[in-house]
Protein backbone atom coordinates (compact mmCIF):
# COMPACT_ATOMS: atom_id res chain seq x y z
CA UNK A 1 0.00 0.00 0.00
CA UNK A 2 2.98 2.40 0.97
CA UNK A 3 4.27 1.77 -2.77
CA UNK A 4 1.04 2.69 -3.95
CA UNK A 5 1.01 5.69 -2.28
CA UNK A 6 4.24 7.29 -3.25
CA UNK A 7 3.62 8.28 -6.94
CA UNK A 8 0.59 10.00 -5.98
CA UNK A 9 1.89 11.90 -3.19
CA UNK A 10 4.33 12.98 -5.14
CA UNK A 11 2.35 14.55 -7.74
CA UNK A 12 0.22 16.16 -5.33
CA UNK A 13 2.94 17.80 -3.69
CA UNK A 14 4.92 18.93 -7.09
CA UNK A 15 1.64 20.49 -8.20
CA UNK A 16 0.23 21.93 -5.22
CA UNK A 17 4.30 23.48 -4.99
CA UNK A 18 4.02 24.81 -8.84
CA UNK A 19 0.96 26.30 -7.78
CA UNK A 20 1.74 27.94 -4.77
CA UNK A 21 4.64 29.40 -6.20
CA UNK A 22 2.46 30.70 -9.18
CA UNK A 23 -0.13 32.52 -6.91
CA UNK A 24 3.68 33.87 -4.63
CA UNK A 25 4.47 35.24 -8.41
CA UNK A 26 1.01 37.29 -8.95
CA UNK A 27 1.65 38.79 -5.90
CA UNK A 28 4.82 39.62 -6.72
CA UNK A 29 3.76 41.20 -9.62
CA UNK A 30 0.86 43.39 -7.76
CA UNK A 31 3.39 44.70 -5.25
CA UNK A 32 5.55 45.25 -8.53
CA UNK A 33 2.43 46.85 -10.60
CA UNK A 34 0.68 48.92 -7.30
CA UNK A 35 4.77 50.87 -7.23
CA UNK A 36 4.55 51.35 -10.40
CA UNK A 37 0.67 52.75 -10.12
CA UNK A 38 1.76 55.41 -7.59
CA UNK A 39 5.14 56.16 -9.37
CA UNK A 40 2.56 57.30 -12.36
CA UNK A 41 0.12 59.40 -10.07
CA UNK A 42 3.20 60.87 -8.89
CA UNK A 43 3.91 61.96 -12.23
CA UNK A 44 1.15 63.39 -12.92
CA UNK A 45 1.41 66.30 -10.73
CA UNK A 46 5.28 66.91 -11.27
CA UNK A 47 6.42 70.81 -13.04
CA UNK A 48 5.45 70.26 -16.57
CA UNK A 49 8.31 70.09 -19.31
CA UNK A 50 8.94 70.93 -23.20
CA UNK A 51 7.30 68.05 -25.04
CA UNK A 52 9.86 65.33 -25.63
CA UNK A 53 11.51 64.49 -28.87
CA UNK A 54 9.87 60.89 -29.16
CA UNK A 55 7.32 60.73 -26.52
CA UNK A 56 6.36 56.76 -25.89
CA UNK A 57 3.79 55.44 -23.90
CA UNK A 58 6.27 53.02 -21.98
CA UNK A 59 8.57 55.65 -20.55
CA UNK A 60 6.18 58.64 -21.09
CA UNK A 61 2.71 57.71 -20.17
CA UNK A 62 1.23 60.51 -17.82
CA UNK A 63 3.86 62.90 -18.03
CA UNK A 64 2.89 66.63 -17.61
CA UNK A 65 4.30 68.72 -20.82
CA UNK A 66 4.07 72.24 -21.37
CA UNK A 67 4.22 73.70 -25.26
CA UNK A 68 3.38 76.47 -27.58
CA UNK A 69 1.67 76.64 -30.86
CA UNK A 70 -1.63 77.27 -32.77
CA UNK A 71 -4.86 74.84 -33.10
CA UNK A 72 -5.70 73.28 -36.61
CA UNK A 73 -8.89 72.80 -38.17
CA UNK A 74 -8.54 69.09 -38.35
CA UNK A 75 -10.89 67.93 -34.94
CA UNK A 76 -13.23 65.17 -34.46
CA UNK A 77 -15.46 64.44 -31.24
CA UNK A 78 -15.34 61.32 -29.10
CA UNK A 79 -18.71 60.30 -26.85
CA UNK A 80 -18.99 60.55 -23.57
CA UNK A 81 -20.89 62.35 -20.73
CA UNK A 82 -20.42 64.62 -17.54
CA UNK A 83 -22.49 63.60 -14.35
CA UNK A 84 -22.74 67.18 -13.92
CA UNK A 85 -23.27 67.99 -17.65
CA UNK A 86 -25.03 65.18 -19.22
CA UNK A 87 -24.16 63.81 -22.65
CA UNK A 88 -21.67 65.41 -25.01
CA UNK A 89 -18.23 64.78 -26.08
CA UNK A 90 -14.25 65.04 -25.76
CA UNK A 91 -13.05 67.62 -28.43
CA UNK A 92 -9.61 66.27 -30.12
CA UNK A 93 -8.16 68.53 -32.10
CA UNK A 94 -4.58 68.44 -34.23
CA UNK A 95 -2.12 71.21 -32.71
CA UNK A 96 0.93 72.53 -34.38
CA UNK A 97 3.99 73.33 -32.29
CA UNK A 98 6.29 76.27 -32.67
CA UNK A 99 8.95 73.65 -34.49
CA UNK A 100 6.22 72.36 -36.86
CA UNK A 101 5.26 68.89 -35.04
CA UNK A 102 1.84 67.81 -35.28
CA UNK A 103 0.28 66.47 -32.25
CA UNK A 104 -3.41 65.43 -30.53
CA UNK A 105 -5.04 67.67 -28.04
CA UNK A 106 -7.88 66.31 -26.34
CA UNK A 107 -9.09 69.94 -25.56
CA UNK A 108 -11.70 68.77 -22.76
CA UNK A 109 -15.62 68.49 -22.54
CA UNK A 110 -17.97 69.52 -24.47
CA UNK A 111 -22.03 69.67 -23.84
CA UNK A 112 -23.95 68.54 -26.14
CA UNK A 113 -26.30 71.50 -26.16
CA UNK A 114 -22.63 73.09 -27.19
CA UNK A 115 -21.88 71.82 -30.18
CA UNK A 116 -24.12 73.18 -32.81
CA UNK A 117 -22.48 76.85 -31.96
CA UNK A 118 -19.01 75.60 -30.89
CA UNK A 119 -16.14 77.54 -32.85
CA UNK A 120 -12.88 76.36 -33.48
CA UNK A 121 -10.36 78.75 -32.84
CA UNK A 122 -8.39 77.34 -36.05
CA UNK A 123 -5.42 78.75 -36.25
CA UNK A 124 -5.24 80.55 -32.63
CA UNK A 125 -2.03 80.76 -31.35
CA UNK A 126 -2.24 79.04 -27.34
CA UNK A 127 -0.11 78.16 -24.72
CA UNK A 128 -0.92 74.64 -23.14
CA UNK A 129 -0.27 71.99 -20.49
CA UNK A 130 -1.19 68.87 -19.81
CA UNK A 131 -0.67 65.14 -19.49
CA UNK A 132 0.38 62.70 -22.03
CA UNK A 133 -1.74 59.96 -22.29
CA UNK A 134 -2.19 57.08 -24.74
CA UNK A 135 -5.63 55.93 -23.97
CA UNK A 136 -7.07 52.78 -25.82
CA UNK A 137 -10.57 52.57 -24.75
CA UNK A 138 -11.85 50.81 -27.96
CA UNK A 139 -12.60 47.06 -28.14
CA UNK A 140 -13.95 44.69 -30.37
CA UNK A 141 -17.87 45.71 -29.19
CA UNK A 142 -16.69 49.05 -29.89
CA UNK A 143 -18.68 51.23 -33.23
CA UNK A 144 -17.04 52.10 -36.09
CA UNK A 145 -16.15 55.51 -36.42
CA UNK A 146 -19.23 57.75 -37.57
CA UNK A 147 -17.51 59.24 -40.55
CA UNK A 148 -21.41 61.61 -41.29
CA UNK A 149 -20.61 62.82 -37.53
CA UNK A 150 -16.41 63.33 -37.31
CA UNK A 151 -17.61 61.04 -34.14
CA UNK A 152 -15.55 58.54 -32.48
CA UNK A 153 -17.03 55.91 -29.46
CA UNK A 154 -13.57 55.67 -27.96
CA UNK A 155 -9.94 57.00 -27.50
CA UNK A 156 -7.66 55.52 -29.61
CA UNK A 157 -4.36 57.35 -30.17
CA UNK A 158 -3.37 55.23 -33.30
CA UNK A 159 -6.88 55.68 -35.42
CA UNK A 160 -7.17 59.68 -33.94
CA UNK A 161 -3.60 59.98 -35.56
CA UNK A 162 -4.37 58.96 -38.31
CA UNK A 163 -7.31 60.76 -39.23
CA UNK A 164 -6.21 64.15 -38.17
CA UNK A 165 -3.06 63.58 -39.85
CA UNK A 166 -0.56 64.32 -36.92
CA UNK A 167 2.21 62.24 -34.54
CA UNK A 168 1.02 59.07 -32.14
CA UNK A 169 1.03 61.51 -29.26
CA UNK A 170 -1.99 62.83 -27.27
CA UNK A 171 -1.77 65.68 -25.03
CA UNK A 172 -5.15 65.49 -21.95
CA UNK A 173 -5.48 69.19 -21.36
CA UNK A 174 -5.03 70.52 -17.94
CA UNK A 175 -5.01 74.46 -18.86
CA UNK A 176 -5.15 76.49 -21.93
CA UNK A 177 -3.89 79.86 -22.26
CA UNK A 178 -6.81 81.59 -23.78
CA UNK A 179 -9.32 79.00 -22.48
CA UNK A 180 -11.87 78.12 -24.45
CA UNK A 181 -15.43 79.24 -22.96
CA UNK A 182 -18.06 76.50 -24.45
CA UNK A 183 -14.94 73.48 -23.83
CA UNK A 184 -14.18 72.15 -20.07
CA UNK A 185 -11.17 70.41 -19.64
CA UNK A 186 -11.20 67.15 -18.07
CA UNK A 187 -7.76 66.63 -16.69
CA UNK A 188 -5.82 63.49 -15.67
CA UNK A 189 -6.41 62.89 -12.54
CA UNK A 190 -5.52 59.10 -11.73
CA UNK A 191 -3.73 56.55 -13.58
CA UNK A 192 -5.86 53.94 -15.48
CA UNK A 193 -3.88 51.01 -15.61
CA UNK A 194 -5.36 47.10 -14.79
CA UNK A 195 -3.66 45.17 -12.14
CA UNK A 196 -5.41 41.94 -11.71
CA UNK A 197 -2.35 40.10 -10.21
CA UNK A 198 -3.82 39.93 -6.78
CA UNK A 199 -7.42 38.20 -8.41
CA UNK A 200 -4.95 35.77 -10.57
CA UNK A 201 -3.00 35.10 -7.32
CA UNK A 202 -6.28 34.54 -5.62
CA UNK A 203 -7.31 31.97 -8.14
CA UNK A 204 -3.67 30.39 -8.42
CA UNK A 205 -4.02 29.46 -4.46
CA UNK A 206 -7.51 28.29 -4.19
CA UNK A 207 -6.69 26.11 -7.62
CA UNK A 208 -3.81 24.94 -5.02
CA UNK A 209 -5.57 23.98 -2.15
CA UNK A 210 -8.08 22.20 -4.29
CA UNK A 211 -4.88 20.15 -5.59
CA UNK A 212 -3.93 19.28 -2.10
CA UNK A 213 -7.42 18.51 -1.38
CA UNK A 214 -7.91 16.26 -4.11
CA UNK A 215 -4.46 14.55 -3.62
CA UNK A 216 -5.45 14.00 0.50
CA UNK A 217 -8.76 12.44 -1.21
CA UNK A 218 -7.05 10.26 -3.37
CA UNK A 219 -4.56 9.25 -0.78
CA UNK A 220 -7.52 8.43 1.62
CA UNK A 221 -8.95 6.10 -1.57
CA UNK A 222 -5.76 4.22 -1.13
CA UNK A 223 -5.71 3.67 2.46
CA UNK A 224 -9.54 3.16 2.92
CA UNK A 225 -10.46 -0.54 3.97
CA UNK A 226 -12.47 -2.33 0.91
CA UNK A 227 -15.24 -4.67 1.44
Amino acid sequence: MLRQMIIPAMFGLLGTAILVSLGLWQLDRAEQKAALIAEMETRIFDAPVSLPDAPGPEAHRYLPVMTEGRFLPEHLFVLSAQRAQGPGFHLVQAFETLDGRRILVERGFLAEAARPSLALDAGAAAQLAGNLHWPRDTNRHTPEFDAARNLAFGRDVTEMAQRLSTEEVLVVLRAAEPPAPQITPVPVFQVSIPDPHLGYAVQWFLMALAWAGMTLFFLWRIRAPRD
